[in-house]
This record gives C-alpha cells, sequence and structure tokens, in this order.
C-alpha cells in the first residue's frame, strides 16, 4: 500500500515526495549492483511514498532508464519521474553536448527507454560550453510544447546560466550536490534559485555516503567504486574527513537519529523548495533516508551543525575534472 506521510514539496510547479530517489548507483558507479534488489527498492520506495525517481541516459549508457522502467511498470501514475540528457560517453572520457538535436534524439531515446510517453522533469545534465543555454533549453521548450516532457530543469549550472535560461523558459529545478560537506552552491546559486522560484534538488545529499558513518577506511569501498579515486575519499583527505563524519555521529547519537538521518534532515531544513534525492540500491538505506523525512531540527540544532561544517569544511575537491561543476556556456550570437 502507497503511504503518503513522507510528505510533499513543490519544484517549480511540479509537486513530488519531500525525498526523492536517485538511482545511478543501480547502474554504475558504486560498485556492482543486484539487479533484483534494485528493482524491488525502486517498488519499495513507492510503497513508502518516495515517488520523485531520478535517472539518466548516460548512467550505464541507458541501462539505468530500462530499469527504472521496468520497476514503474504500472505504476506510472504514482511516479515524478525525471531523467536527464547531455552527457555523452566516449573512449576519451566524456562529453557535453547541448546541441537541439541533441536534445531531441536523446529525449525519444529516453521515452523508449523508460517505456513512458511523457518526462516529468527533464534535465540538461551538464551545461555546453560550446553551445548557447538560449539553443539548448529553446529545444527543451519545445519538447513541452509536444508533450513529451511536464517541466525543464538544469544540472550544475551556474546562477548566470540559470538566468539566462529562464528568458527562454521557466526552469522548474537545479540539481547539484549539496550537503553538508559540499556547500558552494549557497555563495550564489541558492539565493538566484530562490529569486526566480527555481527549486533545489541535491545529489549525493549524503557526500556520497560518507556522512552516513558506514565508510572507516578506503578499504570498505567494493571493486569498481569509484570513490578509490576521488580526491576526498583518498590520502590524508579521507583521515581529514573522518573528523567532521565523527562530529556528526555524535550529534545524531544524542538525537536517537542516524548520521544519514540527520545529513538529510539538514538538507531538508534548508527550505521547503528543496527535494535531496539520496541514491541507494538497497531497501534497508531505502528505508532509513525516508524516515529522515521527520527528523525535526532546532535553531540550535542548525546552529550546531553549522559550527560541525561550516562552508569549506571538507578537504579535496568535489571531483577530479573540475569542470562537471557549475557551468557556462557562449553567449548567443547578437
Amino acid at each position: 500500500m502507497t503511504t503518503t506521510s513522507i510528505g510533499v514539496r513543490t519544484l517549480g510547479g511540479l509537486t513530488v515526495s519531500t525525498i526523492g530517489l536517485g538511482c545511478m548507483g543501480m547502474s554504475e558507479t558504486y560498485g556492482t549492483a543486484d539487479r533484483t534488489e534494485s528493482l524491488v527498492t525502486i517498488r519499495r520506495a513507492l510503497d513508502l511514498g518516495v515517488t520523485f525517481i531520478d535517472t539518466a541516459d548516460v548512467y550505464g549508457r541507458g541501462h539505468n532508464e530500462e530499469l527504472v522502467g521496468e520497476a514503474i511498470t504500472g505504476r506510472r501514475d504514482e511516479v515524478q519521474l525525471a531523467t536527464k540528457f547531455s552527457m555523452l560517453r566516449r573512449e576519451r572520457g566524456r562529453l557535453i553536448d547541448g546541441r537541439p538535436e541533441t536534445v531531441r534524439a536523446c529525449a525519444e531515446d529516453s521515452l523508449r527507454r523508460l517505456g513512458v510517453d511523457v518526462i516529468d522533469l527533464y534535465y540538461q545534465h551538464r551545461v555546453d560550453p560550446q553551445v548557447p543555454i538560449e539553443e539548448t533549453v529553446g529545444a527543451m521548450a519545445e519538447l513541452v510544447g509536444q508533450g513529451k516532457v511536464r517541466y525543464l530543469g538544469l544540472s550544475e549550472a551556474s546562477a548566470k546560466s540559470l538566468r539566462r535560461a529562464c528568458t527562454v523558459h521557466p526552469i522548474a529545478a537545479l540539481q547539484s550536490e549539496w550537503s553538508l560537506w559540499t556547500r558552494d552552491l549557497e555563495r550564489e546559486v541558492v539565493g538566484v534559485a530562490q529569486e526566480l522560484g527555481i527549486g533545489l534538488v541535491p545529489f549525493s545529499p549524503l557526500g556520497r555516503g560518507f556522512l552516513t558513518g558506514a565508510i572507516t577506511s578506503p578499504d570498505d569501498f567494493a571493486e569498481g567504486d569509484y570513490r578509490k579515486r576521488h580526491p576526498r575519499f583518498t590520502g590524508e583527505a579521507f583521515a581529514a574527513n573522518l573528523k567532521l563524519v565523527d562530529a556528526v555521529r555524535a550529534m545524531a547519537d544524542e538525537r536517537g537519529v542516524t548520521p544519514g538521518q540527520l545529513a538529510l534532515a539538514w538538507v531538508l531544513a534548508q527550505g521547503p523548495h528543496v527535494v535531496p534525492i539520496p541514491g541507494t540500491k538497497r531497501r534497508a538505506y531505502l528505508e532509513e533516508n525516508a524516515r529522515a523525512a521527520a527528523v525535526e531540527l532546532s535553531q540550535d540544532d542548525l546552529a550546531r551543525l553549522a559550527d560541525i561544517a561550516p562552508p569549506d569544511v571538507a578537504v579535496g575537491g568535489r571531483y577530479t575534472d573540475a569542470s562537471y561543476t557549475y557551468g557556462d556556456s557562449p553567449e548567443p550570437p547578437s
């Protein structure tokens, strides 16, 4: 039976569950996933009222969209379905492609893999540094006009990109990394998003799993887990960042919640327009994350967490390639 006790929030007009489910790890990045467990986890999310499901065409080279599509078969009307385009895999790395023809082709492919007629929220996964964002969003807006997409979003876009995109079509949501150990979004982007009525969808709100307290050594990562190479999980940075986790765990123990629930509650407390999408491939973690929606933080709690995790507290970069963050595109021709 589906329950709505988890509550709902609104992203630029789109009503979604208060917490979403990021599905990337079911297809790549965090080691091997079990297909059966992944399917059951997505369906369990719907039972819990976690109905905002996030995927992308690049996750597993289409595998993730196919997996999500299979999981929601027969339950499409319960789901707010989000996917992304523009990030393409090539032998020499990832390519960002925001050309209008790519927008149209990728949308058709995503609809087919997902097995749906319409995508609720369609993101540009990263801003193309070669294509004016006005051209990309213009092509995305055509999809809305055709009834293939309901709402538009951007991911890891700069404040400037948000403003330019909104001159073409309303942007419902910005998906970017935001957590107790990644707060640089607050410098400019959060304020501009609020000004423009854009909801915020934090990915990695648990610090790529680090803030759960479950990771205490680099040896905890399974084979194929990209965190083995991540700047914050290697060398001296790993040891330094454990101090943050220890402080979060101590406060969580006092509150009678898990460190992950405390970290998610902090994200949720940043505003009613904020909807985190913690990723997991297991039911147990999904259920733990969902319970974070009921954790209420006082002003004293928030002040304490601000002291524990001030901006720039984490040691190490967010990515090995800084171009993945806060992208801008060239100005359109005059």
